[in-house]
């Protein structure tokens, strides 16, 4: 892409194009939208460079966070899509790049604090990573750091439970003692913890279901459908609904009340 254009583009605006397609779970866009945010900023700093060879002031670039953070998201949306599209090389090269963003040049004290923040994102995209292809021996030490770090609790235990439902790990042991310690978790009505909360919710519901405990399975497929219609995402609801349309039958009469006073609710 030519720079003129490249520096007559918005990363905000690339910022929020990148935030819809990854709700619309659309990863060859995310990797386009992704390689377009890191071509802009490039630019940008590049023209940095060019004018601090000159020895004269750069203009004013008008972007609402450091340019630091652009670099970072960047590599961390790229990253997303090549973990989804199952490229685990890939989105390993990916968190390397944004794990350590010190190298640009005049970082300010926020600026110092967006590059603290992409490491520690790094970190837990990294316990992810590893555990969504299959290393088991890293689930007690995952564990250990949400405790740690209770923030990441909620998007921890989802990325557990999935992990749990793939490649079939018997984890009660794990979710008692994670959840004994998150209490309170997805209460708040935030979009991005309701969007962990729902992915929690349903792959719990397929975990309590390969364990042999549907009734417990509805209680999660009911929660993730009241969240999937508060989020407004169709293919959430529809993927909800199919799953329990599987457990009807094994469901309590209350439960299927729940589930008709539910859809009433939502006409």
């Amino acid at each position: 892409m030519r720079k003129s254009i490249l520096k007559s583009l918005k990363p905000d605006i690339i910022v929020e194009m990148l935030d819809m397609a990854v709700a619309f779970e659309n990863w060859n866009k995310v990797m386009e939208r992704a390689d377009m945010l890191y071509q802009c900023v490039q630019s940008f700093h590049e023209e940095r460079q060019e004018y601090r060879l000159k020895g004269v002031p750069a203009p004013h670039i008008n972007i609402e966070r450091p340019l630091v953070y652009y670099y970072g998201f960047s590599h961390l949306m790229r990253g997303m899509a090549h973990q989804k599209m199952g490229q685990v090389d890939q989105a390993r090269a990916c968190i390397d790049q944004y794990a350590e963003l010190g190298w640009l040049e005049d970082l300010d004290e926020v600026g110092m604090l967006v590059v603290q923040e992409f490491r520690h994102k790094a970190l837990v995209n990294r316990y992810a990573l590893e555990i969504e292809a299959g290393q088991v021996q890293l689930l007690e030490e995952f564990v250990n750091f949400l405790l740690e770090h209770p923030e990441e609790g909620l998007a921890g235990l989802k990325v557990i439970t999935e992990a749990a439902v793939r490649h079939r790990w018997q984890i009660d042991r794990l979710l008692h003692v994670f959840e004994d310690q998150m209490q309170g978790i997805g209460k708040d009505d935030g979009s991005s913890n309701n969007d962990n909360m729902y992915h929690y919710c349903y792959q719990r519901a397929l975990y309590e279901h390969w364990m042999g405990r549907p009734q417990e399975a509805m209680e999660f497929i009911l929660q993730a459908i009241w969240l999937a219609n508060k989020l407004g995402m169709d293919r959430y609801f529809i993927r909800c609904t199919a799953l329990l349309e599987s457990l009807r039958e094994e469901a309590t009469a209350e439960q299927i009340g729940r589930y008709r006073v539910m859809l009433e609710g939502m006409k």
